[in-house]
């Protein structure tokens, strides 16, 4: 009985989530976060994204604050698996085109709401030169 009312309260606060954050600073998603000396902005349309298709945009700057043009950029969406709720784990992911000016763009399918994990992988070539990591919260 516990085990149930403690799934309930869970899924309660996930609902209950202000949208997107930063897995590891808190702020929130459409801010830059620095790896590999790149800067990484993420949004989504709409925002917080929500169950099917959502818009995607990645903006990618180097440590000049230069956009960065020539970059390979991925989104993967997962959520880990919930035994007791008979759920397995879920991963989504898209790679995004150029659309200029160092932002890169797509579309990305969640198959459920709730929170998901979000990798930003920024490539040349076979090298990751930047990536980020963040939560969402999915309607």
């Amino acid at each position: 009985m516990w085990r149930g009312v403690l799934v309930a309260v869970c899924l309660a606060a996930a609902a209950c989530g202000s949208g997107e954050s930063d897995g590891n600073t808190g702020t929130t998603a459409g801010s830059g976060a620095t790896s590999g000396g790149l800067t990484i902005e993420y949004r989504s349309e709409p925002s917080p994204p929500a169950m099917g298709e959502n818009a995607l945009e990645v903006t990618v700057r180097g440590p000049d604050g230069a956009p960065v043009t020539d970059a390979t950029v991925a989104v993967e969406f997962s959520m880990p698996a919930m035994p007791s709720m008979n759920m397995p784990a879920m991963r989504s992911e898209a790679t995004l085109t150029h659309a200029g000016a160092g932002r890169y763009s797509g579309t990305g399918r969640l198959s459920m709401g709730g929170t998901w994990n979000v990798t930003i992988r920024v490539s040349r070539g076979a090298e990751e030169i930047g990536s980020r990591r963040l939560s969402v919260v999915a309607k």
